[in-house]
This record gives C-alpha cells, sequence and structure tokens, in this order.
C-alpha cells in the first residue's frame, strides 16, 4: 500500500485522482499547511522542499521502498510503475511530456500566484493581481486552442490532463473568464464526471 502524504490543494488533488485512475491502494497522511506540517523533520525526510504532495511506495522499482516528491515526478513515477496514462508510442510520449511540463512551467505556478494575491496577502498588489490574471486567462485560451478538434490535450486521456485538470477547475475562484472557450469547458466537464477524478477531490482536511 502506498503512502500518500497530501492536502486539499490542485497538486495534491491531481495526485489522488492518478492513484484512483490506477486503482492502487492507498493511505492518505494528510500533511496540513496551516499548521505548517510540511516543515516537521518526518515529512522533510521524504519532501526536501517542504512541499505537498509526496508518496513512499514499499514496492519500488527493486522491490525495496521508493519515496518520491513533486506532483509530476509522481504521475510520471505512477505511470511507470503501472502502466497506465502514458502512450507507449514515443511521439506520444512525447506529446505528454510537453503538456505535463506545461502544467509544471506555466499553469501551476502562474495560477498558483494568482490565487497567493487574490486570497493570501494582507494587503490588495493590484498590479501583481493584474499581471497574474492576465497571464492565467491567457494560458486558459492556450488550451483551450490545443483542445480545437481534441478530446484531450495529448492523444487519449493522460497524465497530462490529470495534471492540468485541478488547477483550471479553479477557474470561478481565480477569475477566469471562459466564454468563447468552449473547448477547454467541455473538456473541464469531461474530467470532472470521471469516477476517479470525483475522487480524487475529496477532502482530506
Amino acid at each position: 500500500m502506498i503512502d500518500f502524504y497530501t492536502w486539499d490543494t490542485p497538486n495534491g488533488h491531481k495526485v489522488r485522482i492518478m492513484l484512483e485512475e490506477c486503482e492502487l491502494a492507498y493511505r492518505v497522511h494528510p500533511v496540513n499547511l496551516e499548521l505548517g506540517e510540511q516543515f516537521a523533520p518526518e515529512f522533510l525526510a521524504i519532501s526536501p522542499n517542504n512541499k505537498i504532495p509526496a508518496i513512499v511506495d514499499p514496492d519500488g522499482p527493486d522491490g525495496e521502498p521508493i519515496s518520491v516528491f513533486e506532483s509530476g515526478a509522481i504521475l510520471l513515477y505512477l505511470a511507470e510503475k503501472t502502466g497506465n496514462l502514458m502512450p507507449h508510442d514515443e511521439r506520444g510520449r512525447w506529446q505528454v511530456m510537453e503538456w505535463l511540463m506545461f502544467q509544471m512551467s506555466a499553469v501551476g505556478p502562474m495560477l498558483g500566484q494568482l490565487g497567493h494575491f487574490l486570497y493570501f496577502t494582507s494587503e490588495s498588489v493590484p498590479y501583481a493581481v493584474e499581471r497574474y490574471s492576465d497571464e492565467a486567462q491567457r494560458l486558459a485560451t492556450v488550451v483551450d486552442r490545443r483542445l480545437d478538434g481534441r478530446d484531450f490535450l495529448a492523444g487519449d486521456y493522460s497524465i497530462a490532463d490529470v495534471a492540468n485538470f485541478p488547477w483550471l477547475a479553479r477557474h470561478e475562484r481565480l477569475g477566469i473568464d471562459l466564454d468563447g472557450l468552449g473547448n477547454l469547458h467541455r473538456w473541464l466537464a469531461a474530467i470532472a464526471e470521471r469516477p476517479a477524478t470525483r475522487r480524487g477531490l475529496e477532502p482530506v482536511s
């Protein structure tokens, strides 16, 4: 059984969705970010950057336990472990990797900063809100264009979709306007209906 250290954030949700999609047995260990539990020495031994999520798999690649931190790395590890949600052909794999890295380098950081300046600063910073709002809207448009004529970001449903979904599903909270972004709206609705997604979004706090 995989030990899963997480909290109710988009990065935590995407790994839990993947665990559910792969039908892997796992045990949830809530790491309360509001109480600073991410700085506990026992958690830092698993996740040196004091970020959730992280996993410990007792049945690692060599049959020995392995810990993995960083949500993108965990998605790749679980895809490799199970053979799920990752194409087997090289071209398809690189398409998935592109859109996984897009989430890791753009969607997550930009939407995360937007959420921070909207909800977690002691005083309003209009410049930051405008900057990150504009970038969040631009990224949503990039995804919408990508989904024109496609059901998913990179061929069949994959870890690229799992990674991007929990962030873009927060469009209302972040003020991202989906008017005119019908492809993105359709994609969000389709993924939200998946049983693994519903289970993966259940709160742990």
